[in-house]
């Protein structure tokens, strides 16, 4: 198998099996257990490693920013309640922060490149720069970007930090570029970057729109029906939704990434 997917949700695992089936994502075996029960010497064989995988949305978006499956990747966008502002605001102390169990196989196998993704707050830009420091103490030169959906066109905010650790990319090291600003590797900035923006303000998600309750208009994506009472397994679809990341703006983060990782 080229992927391995670690994900603890059993909903979430069969929706990842069902996706590897379709061949919508890279394939691979799904892993139910924590990530604090995995070994590094059961992954030594993967193109692709996938931890707190939700539904598949990383490797999606490696294969929409034309990622082939057997390149050698790591992705592991860790458990955001801690440092979200909808949390309890237990930080390091919550028993889901699960960095360092990812810090340790990351340091017995050291991959040749990670993305992630963590809530865009400022506990959630604090646990990345821990993040940075345990990455760049381990040869990995890091960088991050805050982002939103809407920079590529998506009805909705989700503002989200996305980062990257390459033990090559020392282009990466020296900048990532917002606005065609350069800026020293690690330091985000909030808003639109126009190199991750599509400019369309389309891009795919279509002018569908719907009436909502509370009196405003809001555009929904092509073929998703607007969730409602009554609708099988409701709940799990919502929280299938609510902890994907968007595959189109991660898509064009690791193209960027790639991008720069080139230069010197």
């Amino acid at each position: 198998m080229i992927a391995y997917y670690n994900e603890n949700d059993k909903n979430a695992a069969a929706w990842l099996r069902e996706l590897i089936k379709e061949k919508l994502i890279a394939p691979g075996e799904v892993d139910e257990r924590s990530i604090e029960d995995v070994l590094p010497t059961e992954l030594v064989g993967y193109r692709q490693c996938h931890f707190f995988a939700g539904i598949g949305g990383w490797s999606y978006a490696l294969r929409l920013a034309g990622w082939p499956d057997n390149k050698p990747i790591w992705t592991a966008s860790c458990p955001c309640q801690p440092f979200s502002q909808a949390g309890q605001g237990k930080g390091a102390a919550d028993e889901r922060h699960l960095w360092p169990p990812t810090k340790w196989l990351i340091d017995q196998l050291r991959p040749p490149k990670i993305f992630g993704e963590q809530v865009a707050s400022k506990d959630g830009r604090q646990w990345f720069a821990g993040v940075r420091i345990d990455l760049e103490t381990m040869g990995y030169a890091s960088g991050a970007a805050d982002l939103c959906a809407a920079s590529i066109g998506a009805p909705h905010i989700r503002q989200r930090l996305y980062w990257v650790g390459d033990s090559s990319g020392s282009g990466l090291q020296k900048r990532i570029s917002y606005n065609g600003i350069q800026r020293e590797a690690g330091q985000s900035q909030p808003g639109q970057a126009s190199k991750l923006s599509s400019g369309s303000g389309r891009n795919g998600w279509g002018d569908n729109w719907i009436d909502c309750a509370d009196g405003k208009t809001r555009r929904i994506e092509p073929g998703i029906s607007p969730l409602a009472h009554g609708i099988p397994n409701r709940v799990e679809l919502i929280r299938g939704y609510g902890n994907a990341i968007v595959p189109q703006v991660a898509a064009k983060f690791i193209e960027v990434c790639e991008e720069l990782g080139r230069f010197p």
